[in-house]
């Protein structure tokens, strides 16, 4: 007697009209063991009421919606690239229901993310600023490059998005200070600076600089930049497409569902302890 099939994840989509939305529901389709089960859009989006898979000239089987019970009804997991207000809403709709969640939404306060922990301790949510494998590995790079050059070379951090990005710095740019701050065993907000103009004076020793670009298409790029005396280090991300960041929110998908409650990161999705 043959082994019995594996079921595939059910899925569902927040922002499903979006360009990040479409990205997810084209790398579900093609996924074989991925289903859609849901599509979730904001009231009065054109997108409501028809079939999400519609422009890839494909039919899912399911209607997008702007009803949280409905968008969710048989999901495991829903992955949400949408706006922090939206994202707590559907943190907590995930939360009475028993969804779990994959979240890539940026722009979070202090107070958010508490919320996002909090909720982790009823569903497992897998919480990343930038869900890109590449982005990932390079968090890793940066943290040793700032162990191993030490105190005596400068750090800024450069990023540049399309014009249409809400928040600056990038969640990716914070993450990435972040790690630089920990590597040095220092608050970020003690030594990030996130604005200069005028007599600024001398660099403050120790300091993390971000510089945010804006503008065009520009999907997302992400430097560190160490500036020591007669040389330079620099350690860039480039995305030329939203796919790499399907792929790495498809694995976390896959991850989450096989956990039944807390909150992750990509490393715990990619193994990079």
């Amino acid at each position: 007697m043959s082994a019995k099939a594996t079921q595939p994840t059910r899925v569902a989509i927040a922002g499903a009209s979006g360009r990040m939305g479409r990205m997810l529901l084209e790398a579900v389709r093609k996924s074989s063991d991925l289903k859609l089960s849901g599509a979730l859009d904001m009231a009065g989006s054109p997108a409501i009421g028809t079939d999400p898979y519609a422009f890839l000239g494909d039919a899912s089987g399911v209607l997008t919606t702007s009803d949280l019970a409905t968008g969710l009804a048989g999901a495991d997991v829903l992955i949400d690239f949408t706006r922090p207000a939206a994202t707590l809403a559907h943190l907590d709709a995930c939360r009475c229901s028993g969804t779990k969640m994959v979240i890539g939404t940026t722009g979070f306060s202090d107070d958010e993310r508490a919320r996002i922990a909090a909720a982790a301790a009823d569903i497992a949510i897998v919480h990343a600023a930038n869900m890109s494998i590449g982005i990932n590995v390079m968090l890793k790079l940066v943290a040793l490059a700032t162990r191993s050059l030490g105190p005596d070379f400068d750090i800024e951090v450069i990023e540049s998005h399309h014009r249409d990005k809400v928040d600056a710095p990038s969640g990716t740019a914070l993450w990435i200070g972040e790690q630089i701050a920990q590597a040095r065993d220092v608050p970020l907000k003690d030594v990030a600076v996130f604005a200069r103009e005028g007599h600024t004076g001398a660099r403050p020793a120790g300091a993390i600089g971000f510089t945010a670009i804006r503008g065009g298409d520009i999907i997302g790029e992400h430097t560190a930049l160490y500036a020591g005396n007669g040389e330079r280090i620099e350690i860039t991300h480039r995305s030329s497409s939203r796919v790499n960041y399907a792929a790495g929110s498809l694995r976390a998908a896959r991850f989450v569902a096989g956990q039944s409650r807390g909150l992750f990161s990509m490393d715990d999705v990619l193994g990079l302890g």
